[in-house]
């Protein structure tokens, strides 16, 4: 496994509407990716995995420009 794989966000915001999720429910997060809520999650400690990262093809453009 790659030891850098692991990156912890805090003071994060989502729609007040994930509150409800249970494990295993699935979300896209605009411009991130999927990601499933985690079985550690609980009341006011969501954790969410992501399980596929959307191309970047606008870094890509601007890099390009440079």
């Amino acid at each position: 496994l790659n030891p850098n794989s692991l990156e912890v966000l805090t003071d994060c915001r989502v729609e007040p509407s994930l509150a409800n999720s249970t494990p295993g429910n699935r979300f896209q997060f605009l411009r991130q990716g999927y990601f499933c809520v985690d079985p550690d999650s609980a009341a006011g400690h969501l954790v969410f995995n992501r399980t596929v990262t959307l191309k970047d093809t606008w870094a890509k453009v601007e890099k390009a420009g440079a």
